[in-house]
């Protein structure tokens, strides 16, 4: 698509921020209003727009993408989306190790026990550990809680954790990255430990690699889509 715009800009309007396209109001790719929370948001969003040059490139647009998905998507089923989000912890692969006897369970618990740990002090709440890949349970308490943690989370922050907890394959990652202050480079370390163990172990491959640095981007597009969210977010609701 070419650019047919010359400036973008931001409005506040009733109910949140529009980007403007010449005047004209921006709409989701479903034809929807793209009406988005706080200024801090529309500014990213017109930041997006304006870094396009004479082609619009879609994937340079990915807080475009997740606030289309609020909208789109959460807005219309928030309770399908907060289900898919608890399946992330069903098979949280945080909890899945390898056989106590492998080097890699001693790396694993370094790096995943203190997430999940925390985890459960945050939202008193047990995870069930596994060696191997066999599935086991986690109990109805905890998945009701967790939901509870997802249900008190906005349709824009709900599509953040969507976007994490799925490139990490793992809920307690996801919600760990929308906390303030996140390390988001070790949270993606621990959501790759077992690819850079098995790339440190049989050597690197560019193309690996290269889907490894695009798909960081993607989580770190979603951690920073959540932060902007965060500033129009009344602190009593955050968990």
């Amino acid at each position: 698509m070419k650019r047919f715009w010359t400036q973008a800009t931001a409005a506040e309007i009733c109910g949140g921020w529009q980007v403007l396209l010449d005047g004209r109001a921006v709409k989701t790719q479903a034809g929807t209003a793209q009406i988005v929370p706080n200024k801090a948001l529309a500014d990213a969003l017109v930041a997006e727009w304006a870094a396009q040059g004479e082609t619009v490139d879609p994937q340079s647009l990915p807080l475009r993408d997740l606030a289309d998905f609020a909208i789109d998507v959460i807005a219309p089923d928030r309770a399908g989306a907060i289900a898919k989000l608890r399946g992330y912890g069903e098979t949280d692969t945080l909890c899945y190790r390898a056989e106590p006897d492998e080097p890699l369970h001693a790396r694993q618990l370094e790096m995943w026990e203190p997430l999940l740990c925390a985890a459960e002090a945050r939202w008193e709440v047990h995870f069930e550990r596994i060696s191997g890949v066999i599935h086991r349970p986690q109990s109805d308490a905890t998945l009701a809680r967790l939901e509870q943690a997802l249900a008190a989370h906005d349709n824009f922050t709900l599509a953040a954790l969507t976007t994490l907890s799925s490139l990490a394959a793992s809920l307690v990652i996801g919600l760990a990255a929308i906390d303030p202050g996140a390390d988001i480079e070790a949270l993606w370390a621990a959501a790759e430990l077992e690819e850079i163990w098995q790339a440190d172990l049989w050597g690197k491959e560019d193309e690996a690699e290269t889907r490894r640095a695009r798909r960081f981007e993607a989580f770190r597009s979603a951690w920073q889509f959540a932060n902007l969210v965060r500033a129009a977010v009344p602190q009593s609701s955050q968990l």
